[in-house]
């Protein structure tokens, strides 16, 4: 099974995003992967096709690496694209806080899925919300001049209580996402 870990959203954060992703879709180009609301999250380490046996041991150490850590606030905020300009971007994405809590997080992750045969991410983590793909296409201009309008947008804040442990299974109308276990933070 496909699957990664991630930092799900409460409703109401989904739902300002949804907005931000309608007037996105209008402005921008055909060749854009859009996310959907139901699966907007900030992804923590994606691991690829793993067996029940291996996503058993993968919750275990998820669920320990979340105890070791408080209960935090997060504020959704920002926009940008990854690359960064004047390379034509390839994922269009907003922002967090960056709250250290989050950074700490994902290190014990890392270093506990490291333990289980998974390598590191070899780029610096940046937490981030996908919001599109770019697939072709000279580059969504009309898309990046309205993320550049909203670039220091608040989407809002949540506290952060848990982690999940998501089953991704990919369908020709997108991915759909299902819990496999939860983590809770201390």
């Amino acid at each position: 099974m496909r699957t990664f870990i991630a930092l799900d959203l409460d409703s109401e954060i989904k739902a300002r995003l949804s907005d931000l992703l309608r007037r996105l879709r209008w402005r921008g180009p055909k060749g854009v992967s859009w996310a959907r609301e139901s699966g907007l999250h900030i992804t923590f380490k994606f691991l690829g096709e793993i067996d029940e046996a291996r996503a058993a041991r993968v919750a275990e150490t998820m669920q320990a690496a979340a105890a070791a850590v408080p209960v935090f606030v997060l504020r959704v905020r920002g926009t940008g694209a990854f690359p960064p300009p004047p390379r034509p971007p390839r994922v269009l994405w907003v922002g967090t806080n960056e709250p250290a809590a989050v950074l700490d997080l994902q290190a014990r992750l890392e270093a506990g899925l490291e333990g289980l045969g998974f390598d590191r991410e070899s780029r610096p983590f940046h937490p981030h919300l996908t919001l599109g793909r770019v697939k072709s296409g000279s580059g969504p201009r009309e898309a990046m001049a309205e993320l550049e309008r909203v670039k220091d947008a608040e989407f809002g804040e949540m506290p952060v209580r848990k982690i999940t442990l998501f089953r991704s299974t990919l369908r020709p109308d997108g991915a759909v996402y299902s819990v496999l276990a939860e983590g809770a933070l201390a």
